[in-house]
């Protein structure tokens, strides 16, 4: 007996009922952001592996997968691969997100683009993960961006793009939690931690919700003991209301969740900035979507330079998108700063959360051929029925019927029509409902 052929490890197929679960996502997605201004883009999957290790993508960048270099000798590759010498085996790489391939692509076209520009990306992307629930290699990215905004208008436009696309995707109980890497980078200095520990720093603070205040403060004892204590003293004032309802994202809940930020310049410009959006969104979210303040929310990613988001949703649990500000990454292939920021839908962990809903619109019929129903009838049929609008397959008569209505059931057909010998004309069959107990009727 053979063996099962599997795709690779962290991959996937999609039999027809996923896919059509997976699509009809994708559609509302789509929808929503193109009703919001924003226009779709493609790049390739592929990019410059000098460009993929940039330093642009984080930790990401050591999951990225490398394309060896076309006709490299044997020995060349042996001698690179001893040296520990990646860029000598590859000069490609597949992209590991849709936020470097954006910036080259606006790099490469700025001539052509509006002064600022709303882009849609919706693609796979791969990472060499270690395959687990909720993280694959091949998984798919929603995104959505704003480039040459620099104000606060950007953020306010993403946030509710995606807000009602997550609403429309039927996701009740989600809660964007924003923060300002200003606020965060002041608090590290108001704490007392050196200015070229704070990235460090940062990565240890972004593991609150794995290993908790005092699991946070131990490890930053080896940064600095007396600074990571006091870090300490701020985590442990705010985790009892970030486990309960959050904090609103006003001027006056900011501030008493974090007496004092406001002294430091760079945590005030943040500050104002949320309490900036927090006022504008104010009534503005679609019902089931809520908007928090969370002083600790880090996102990985290094590039990001003001606002940062994140959706959480009760039944995931890790987070269902995110996103922020990344003023300066533009400006590694243009050589000067524009300003930019994005939010993305985890596709993959959304498209879990939800229901296909019933099919609407023109049905979709399955014709029961006899065996002496004519290929010719049949074929004229089919087409006379797609012309009308109809999803139409061709199905032979069996002896287990009941298989067959239950399969073409499952595939989403709503409907069946039986074809004897002789039938060709559309208006004579007879439509028998798959399910819902409707009456017989005739095809529209």
């Amino acid at each position: 007996m053979a063996a099962p052929v599997n795709p690779p490890r962290g991959m996937r197929d999609f039999l027809p009922a996923d896919k059509a679960r997976r699509e009809h996502a994708l559609g509302i997605i789509r929808g929503v952001y193109r009703a919001h201004g924003f226009d779709e883009i493609e790049t390739p999957v592929v990019e410059d592996y000098a460009r993929l290790h940039a330093g642009l993508g984080g930790d990401n960048e050591k999951l990225s997968f490398s394309i060896l270099k076309r006709g490299i000798r044997p020995e060349a590759l042996a001698a690179a691969a001893k040296a520990g010498d990646a860029e000598a085996l590859a000069d490609l790489g597949l992209r590991f997100d849709l936020t470097v391939p954006l910036t080259r692509f606006y790099a490469s076209h700025r001539a052509e683009l509006p002064p600022v520009f709303r882009s849609i990306q919706i693609a796979p992307v791969w990472r060499a993960e270690r395959p687990q629930k909720g993280r694959y290699r091949q998984f798919v990215q929603a995104d959505i961006d704003i480039i040459g905004e620099a104000g606060p208008l950007a953020e306010m436009e993403l946030i509710t793009a995606t807000s009602q696309a997550l609403a429309a995707l039927g996701l009740q109980g989600c809660v964007i939690r924003v923060n300002d890497r200003r606020i965060l980078f002041g608090l590290l200095e108001r704490c007392g931690f050196a200015a070229d520990t704070h990235d460090r720093a940062l990565i240890t603070v972004d593991k609150l919700d794995k290993i908790g205040a005092a699991g946070v403060v131990d490890e930053l004892r080896e940064i600095d003991a007396a600074a990571s204590e006091r870090l300490g003293e701020v985590l442990a004032a705010v985790e009892p209301a970030l486990a309960g309802e959050g904090i609103p994202l006003t001027r006056s809940a900011i501030a008493a969740a974090l007496p004092g930020a406001a002294e430091q310049p760079g945590a005030a410009a943040g500050i104002e900035n949320l309490a900036a959006l927090g006022e504008a969104l104010a009534g503005a979210l679609p019902e089931g979507v809520e908007l928090r303040f969370d002083p600790t929310l880090v996102r990985g990613m290094g590039y990001y330079t003001g606002t940062i988001f994140e959706v959480a949703h009760p039944g995931s649990g890790s987070s269902v998108g995110g996103g922020g500000r990344y003023d300066g990454m533009v400006g590694r292939f243009l050589g000067q700063d524009v300003p930019a920021v994005g939010f993305s839908i985890g596709f993959e962990r959304v498209v879990d959360l939800i229901a296909l809903p019933e099919a609407s619109g023109p049905e979709a019929v399955a014709l029961i051929a006899d065996a002496d129903a004519e290929l010719a009838d049949l074929l004229a049929l089919k087409r006379e029925l797609v012309a009308r609008g109809h999803r139409v397959r061709i199905e032979k008569r069996q002896k287990n019927m009941k298989a067959l209505l239950a399969r073409v059931a499952a595939e989403g057909f709503a409907a069946i029509a039986n074809v004897r010998a002789g039938v060709r004309d559309a208006d004579a069959l007879e439509l028998r409902p798959l399910a819902g107990g409707a009456a017989p009727g005739r095809l529209p």
